[in-house]
């Protein structure tokens, strides 16, 4: 890949076409990603709103169907932040946030780097962990991104807002941080991609919108390669690809934020009204988005890995604390 920024479809599709198949997957439906977005509609068919996103759909135009939104028209961004509040935040503010993540964690400050006035340096010397706490411990915490976009918070390829791409010695993201780790404390190969598969399975995240999915996913996929690539200096093999794309299509899922479903999945329940001359079937609103209880909706809900257990669950069961 000579993708920078923008991770063609086309460079992943040439790689091996069925890593494309893996990153388009909805392990909650069990069919492909959704567009969610009429962005695409004057396309034509294929993708419209409730279309599922297919490989053909976005390899064609030499894979830039799909982009990272600082390569969006300005007219299509703002029409995103007004039909689904999609506001991108700065690298350097995304730093500020998992800083404090870490604070709490580590029990002290600039611990990856040091903030300065919309940006920060980065703290070269290898990272030590307090007492009672290991590196091990750190890569295997596990962190969710709620309405991921792009990842930013998990991924720091670039800037979303400037589009300034970011060397990997100076990435600040949650996985970024575990890659790094890793990468300080081992130098088996395959130990590393162990560990590296155990960091990518701590990582969460979701969105609404397909293209944003699908973008969030190659980026982490993308992120692997880079971080291999800086430790062994080789291209990783195609197996380990496979194995990242399968973890992420799992952990970057889509879903609507507030009822822990698939966008757009609820259904109305139709019901039987009784006339003079024979039965009328009408319908009613899904119970769930009528009582705004998430426990009743009719639509898909979306199912992740706990990868500890083996066992897929229902996200909402994890927020209701089933």
């Amino acid at each position: 890949m000579n993708d920078n920024i923008d991770v063609k479809e086309n460079s992943i599709y040439k790689l091996d076409d069925r890593l494309l198949d893996i990153l388009l997957m909805d392990r909650s439906s069990k069919k492909n990603l959704i567009w969610a977005t009429d962005n695409y509609a004057s396309k034509g068919f294929g993708y419209q709103e409730y279309d599922h996103i297919t490989v053909n759909a976005i390899i064609k135009r030499n894979g830039n169907v799909i982009k990272p939104r600082v390569e969006k028209s300005k007219k299509e961004q703002a029409e995103r932040v007004k039909s689904k509040a999609e506001v991108f935040t700065p690298s350097w503010v995304c730093n500020c946030q998992n800083n404090l993540v870490d604070n709490a964690w580590f029990g002290r400050e600039n611990v990856f780097n040091i903030e300065t006035e919309k940006g920060w340096n980065v703290s070269l010397e290898k990272i030590t962990f307090p007492k009672g706490k290991t590196w091990q411990d750190y890569v295997e915490e596990k962190r969710l991104e709620i309405t991921c976009g792009e990842a930013p918070y998990l991924v720091s390829r670039y800037d979303t807002v400037s589009g300034a791409e970011i060397a990997i010695k100076e990435r600040i993201g949650l996985l970024d941080r575990k890659l790094r780790i890793v990468s300080e404390n081992v130098d088996d190969e395959k130990e590393w991609v162990e560990w590296a598969k155990t960091a990518f399975k701590s990582v969460y995240g979701f969105d609404w919108q397909g293209d944003n999915v699908l973008l969030a996913r190659e980026n982490l996929l993308r992120t692997f390669i880079d971080y291999y690539t800086d430790k062994f200096g080789l291209f990783p093999i195609t197996e380990y690809l496979f194995e990242i794309a399968e973890i992420v299509s799992w952990n970057i899922w889509q879903m609507d934020g507030l009822k822990y479903v698939i966008p757009n999945s609820c259904k109305p329940l139709p019901k039987l009204q009784m006339s003079f001359f024979e039965d009328e079937e009408e319908c009613e609103e899904c119970p769930g988005c009528a009582k705004n209880d998430n426990s009743k909706h009719t639509g898909i809900y979306c199912v992740i890995k706990d990868w500890e257990n083996g066992k897929n669950r229902k996200f909402v069961t994890l927020v209701r604390g089933i």
